[in-house]
């Protein structure tokens, strides 16, 4: 990718409301270039969509959790995305290599609100689980590059 491509990424990903007059004066290109590139950007998949960032406490769910999951009988369908698709309090899904299937990342109210989601994840998926509690975040969701 093209070096003003990746720093109209970053630029976005930054601030995902930046106006393209602003990115020009920013990557010294017209207006309508930076329109043009942000527009095949977006068609070539790279900028996938734009979102706001949330103050969870704010929400009422300060407490963030990694679940880890392993089905019960390795013989049954890998299938706990699709079961636990509906449950809102489960942010990211991610399938990862070792011990476990998947780690998914939780934001609920309370821990007795934990605790019942992980009767709900493993009622739902039939599965076993390994949760670690988040203390706090020093950052997330960085800036590309």
């Amino acid at each position: 990718m093209e070096e003003l491509d990746q720093q109209i990424v970053r630029l976005l990903t930054n601030d995902g409301r930046m106006s393209f007059t602003e990115l020009g004066r920013q990557t010294g290109l017209s207006t309508s270039a930076v329109h043009q590139r942000v527009r095949r950007l977006e068609q070539r998949g790279v900028l996938r969509g734009y979102t706001a960032t949330v103050d969870h406490d704010q929400l009422g769910r300060p407490l963030t959790a990694f679940i880890s999951i392993r089905p019960i009988d390795a013989s049954q369908p890998d299938d706990s995305p699709d079961r636990l698709a509906d449950i809102r309090a489960i942010e990211s899904c991610w399938s990862v290599a070792g011990d476990e299937s998947y780690i998914l990342k939780v934001r609920v109210e309370t821990p007795v609100h934990l605790e019942e989601l992980l009767a709900q994840i493993r009622a739902a998926a039939n599965v076993s689980t390994r949760t670690t509690i988040v203390l706090s975040t020093p950052y997330e969701n960085r800036p590309t590059s």
